[in-house]
């Protein structure tokens, strides 16, 4: 069974160049897809064949956001990545997005 979760940042004051996305939807691994957001918000949504880690969840994008005042809307596709995963792929998608 597949769980979709839904969270909102405060969108921050830098932008981004061009989506970009990275990762694969694989065992143990997620795809990330990053976009501008173009409202006064980030919105995030989590597609994971993990269910209950909706707080995991919640702390591993609000360290992202935390660590990047950035406005950009965030899809992911997960097939049971770990957190530090998550942070990895965020942090490429990121990379790729503001080149």
């Amino acid at each position: 069974m597949i769980e979709t979760l839904n969270f909102e940042f405060p969108a921050g004051s830098n932008r981004i160049a061009r989506r970009s996305r990275v990762g694969v939807v694989a065992s143990g691994n997620l795809e990330v897809l990053m976009e501008d957001a173009e409202e006064s918000r980030s919105a995030v949504r989590v597609r994971t064949s993990a269910a209950g880690f909706r707080k995991t969840w919640q702390a591993v994008f609000a360290k992202f956001y935390d660590d990047h005042d950035v406005a950009v809307c965030i899809e992911i596709n997960d097939f049971g990545a770990s957190p530090p995963v998550v942070l990895l792929r965020l942090e490429q998608a990121f990379e790729e997005a503001t080149r």
